[in-house]
C-alpha cells in the first residue's frame, strides 16, 4: 500500500500543487498546531484551524440542512474575509475549511483566496459550479482543495439532496477538478440510505481509479429545523463506519480523513480541545457549524472594538462551551447532552445566529443520540503513519483528563437506544 501511495503522489499529482500542500498545509500547519498546544498551556485558545461559511446560499435542499439555504442571502464581504484571514494569519494559522451553503456561489470567492497565497483552502462543495473554467482557475491558485460531497446513489441522491439530477452533475464536477490537475477530494455524509451504497470497499477503489486523490466520511447529524433523525446512523453503524476507515487506511493507496478520533481510537470533538472553531456568514463565531449561537463576531464594531486574537482568548462563551463538552462526554455534546449545551447557551445569553432565529427551540425538541463516543468499542489505527500523525498533530491535547465520561453520559448514549 505504502509504494502505490508513493506511486499515486508521484506520478499522478501536479508538484506545483503538492509542493503547496507539503509546505502550506503541512509544514506551516503543523506549526500552527504546535503554537496551539504551547497556547493551551497557558489556558489560551486560538483554533489553528478556522471552517468558514462564506454564504448561506445554495442550489440544493439536502435533508437536515441546518443552513438558512432558503433565507435572503448573505455573504461574507472580501474586505471581512481578509482581515479575518490577516488576523489569524498573525497568530500563526494557514488552513481555513471553506464552508456554505454552496461556496462557489459566493460572486467573490476565487478572488478573495488568491489574496492569499501563502495559506491552504479546502473548499467544501456539492460540485455543481466546479465548470472547466473555475477548475483552471484552482490549478491557477495551487492553494485550493475542492471536497466534493457525493450521498449515494441517482436515486439516493436525489432524495437526499433535494432536486433531481444531482449524482451526474456532482461527478461532472469532479472530473472537471481532476481533468485541470487539481489535487481533488470526495466526502459523504453517511447515513442510513447511502451507507451500504458507500461504505464499501468498490467505492473507495473507484475514487482511487478516478484520481481522487484523498475521502472523508463525515457522520450524519440530525440538526436543523427539518433535522429527520431517521437517517441516523445506529450504534452498530457508527463503529462499522470506524471500522471500515480504519481498514482502508491500512490497505488503500488514499487519503481518508476522520476528525473525531484519535490514533488509539478514541473519540474527541474538534471544538472541545480548541483545534478548529466556525465562522458564519453574519461574522458570528461559534464553536461548531452545527452549534449556531454566538457572543463574539468577528467584526469589529462600536460595541466590541476588540481584534479577532482578543475575541477568541476571551469569550466566556466558548471557553465554557469548550469546558462543558469535555466535562460531559468524548463524543458530541449537542447529540448526546443537548438539554446541557441549551442551559449553557441560555446562561450567556448567546445569540441566535441563523436567520429563522429557531435555533433554541430545536435544542430544545432535540432527544439523546449517540455520537462518536463509543468506550466500549474503540478501534487504534493500524497504519503506523495516521496513528504517529495523530499523536503529534491531532489529539485530545489533555482536555479530557480526569474525566469519567462513562458516568456522565446521558441515558442511551453508550448502548444506541
Amino acid at each position: 500500500m505504502y509504494l502505490k501511495m508513493a506511486k499515486r503522489v508521484l506520478f499522478e499529482t501536479d508538484k506545483r500543487l503538492l509542493w503547496k500542500l507539503i509546505y502550506n498545509m503541512g509544514f506551516k500547519g503543523a506549526l500552527s498546531v504546535h503554537r496551539h498546544k504551547l497556547r493551551l498551556r497557558q489556558g489560551q485558545v486560538f483554533p489553528p484551524f478556522l471552517y468558514v461559511s462564506v454564504i448561506n446560499s445554495c442550489n440544493l435542499r439536502c435533508q437536515g440542512c441546518w443552513v438558512d439555504v432558503a433565507h435572503k442571502q448573505q455573504t461574507i464581504s472580501p474586505d471581512a474575509f481578509h482581515q479575518l484571514v490577516r488576523e489569524a494569519k498573525a497568530v500563526g494559522n494557514v488552513f481555513f475549511g471553506i464552508v456554505g451553503g454552496e461556496p462557489f456561489m459566493h460572486p467573490h470567492l476565487l478572488d478573495m483566496l488568491a489574496e492569499h497565497p501563502d495559506c491552504y483552502f479546502q473548499i467544501f462543495t456539492n460540485g455543481h459550479f466546479l465548470t472547466p473554467e473555475r477548475a483552471k482557475r484552482l490549478w491557477q491558485l495551487g492553494n485550493v482543495t475542492p471536497l466534493v460531497s457525493v450521498e449515494g446513489t441517482e436515486i439516493v441522491s436525489d432524495e437526499r439532496r433535494g432536486r433531481a439530477g444531482v449524482l451526474n452533475k456532482t461527478m461532472q464536477g469532479i472530473h472537471n477538478a481532476l481533468d485541470a490537475g487539481v489535487f481533488t477530494g470526495v466526502c459523504t455524509s453517511l447515513c442510513r440510505t447511502n451507507i451500504d451504497d458507500l461504505l464499501r470497499e468498490e467505492w473507495i477503489d473507484r475514487l482511487i481509479e478516478l484520481g481522487v486523490m484523498y475521502t472523508w466520511f463525515h457522520v450524519y447529524r440530525p440538526m436543523g429545523p427539518n433535522p429527520n433523525p431517521d437517517l441516523c446512523l445506529t450504534a452498530d453503524q457508527a463503529v462499522r463506519a470506524r471500522k471500515f476507515v480504519v481498514e482502508m487506511r491500512a490497505k488503500k493507496p488514499i487519503v481518508i480523513v476522520d476528525a473525531y478520533h484519535d490514533g488509539e481510537g478514541k473519540a474527541l470533538c474538534p471544538a472541545a480541545n480548541g483545534i478548529s472553531h466556525h465562522i458564519n456568514p453574519w461574522g458570528g463565531i461559534e464553536p461548531c457549524p452545527i452549534v449556531q449561537f454566538s457572543k463574539e463576531s468577528i467584526h469589529a464594531t462600536g460595541a466590541d472594538p476588540r481584534p479577532l486574537k482578543e475575541k477568541f482568548l476571551r469569550s466566556g462563551f466558548l471557553a465554557d462551551f469548550r469546558k462543558l463538552a469535555a466535562e460531559t462526554t468524548r463524543g458530541c455534546i449537542v447529540l448526546e447532552r443537548p438539554d446541557l449545551l441549551k442551559t449553557l447557551v441560555e446562561a450567556h445569553g448567546a445569540k441566535d445566529a441563523t436567520a429563522r432565529q429557531t435555533a433554541l427551540q430545536e435544542l430544545a425538541a432535540m432527544r439523546v443520540r449517540t455520537s462518536q463516543y463509543n468506550p466500549t468499542a474503540e478501534i487504534p489505527e493500524k497504519n503506523p503513519f495516521y496513528r504517529l500523525a495523530k499523536r503529534l498533530f491531532f489529539n485530545d491535547f489533555g482536555v479530557y483528563a480526569g474525566h469519567d465520561h462513562t458516568r456522565t453520559a446521558a441515558p442511551g448514549v453508550l448502548t444506541g437506544k
